[in-house]
């Protein structure tokens, strides 16, 4: 297992710690009384898991460690942090919190985007999934939510909106792509 990929799997152990801290957080506001060095906490795993993404990423390509099992966990890594963030920080008692639309939109998406590649994959005997820039941006849309809600900052329906409209019209796109490759195999 190359270094990158080692990297990539201390990413997905680093979920459950990410949403222990916010659930425990989330119930001492509860409480009334706020443990802001779990918030704190919270943060800096979120933080830690964005920057091991970036590191193992550097590392893959320009060291030459790229491999099949990272090009699947590396993807899945992010998908899973970023939707245990979304929900975790919907359901628990934060301060603030995500719209139910929000954590709805992003899992239906992406379930819809699974599920299409493996529908398209047994149709036409092959998936090919081509990244559209709208997806990045609405990881990074989405990434950008998530901190927003945990450092308290006001006005976060602006964020959430923004995460939404790219969350939603990389869907559609990766819908429009499936269709045509059913089409073509015609």
């Amino acid at each position: 297992m190359t270094l990158a990929t080692q990297i990539t799997v201390f990413r997905i152990l680093l979920i459950p710690v990410f949403i222990g801290l916010a659930v425990y957080y989330g119930q001492s506001v509860a409480t009334g009384l706020p443990n802001e060095s779990l918030r704190w906490w919270t943060i800096a795993t979120f933080a830690l898991a964005a920057i091991s993404d970036a590191v193992d990423g550097f590392i893959a390509r320009h060291f030459n460690q790229t491999s099949r099992l990272g090009a699947i966990l590396d993807p899945l890594a992010d998908k899973l942090m970023l939707l245990s963030a979304i929900v975790a920080l919907s359901f628990t008692g934060w301060r603030q919190h995500f719209p139910l639309w929000f954590p709805t939109l992003v899992i239906f998406r992406d379930l819809a985007s699974i599920g299409g590649a493996f529908l398209i994959d047994h149709l036409v005997g092959r998936c090919e999934i081509k990244p559209h820039w709208t997806g990045k941006v609405a990881t990074f849309a989405q990434f950008a939510a998530v901190l927003w809600l945990m450092l308290d900052l006001p006005g976060l329906l602006w964020p959430t909106l923004i995460a939404g409209a790219f969350t939603a019209t990389s869907g559609f796109l990766n819908l429009a792509a499936g269709v045509r490759q059913v089409k073509d195999a015609d």
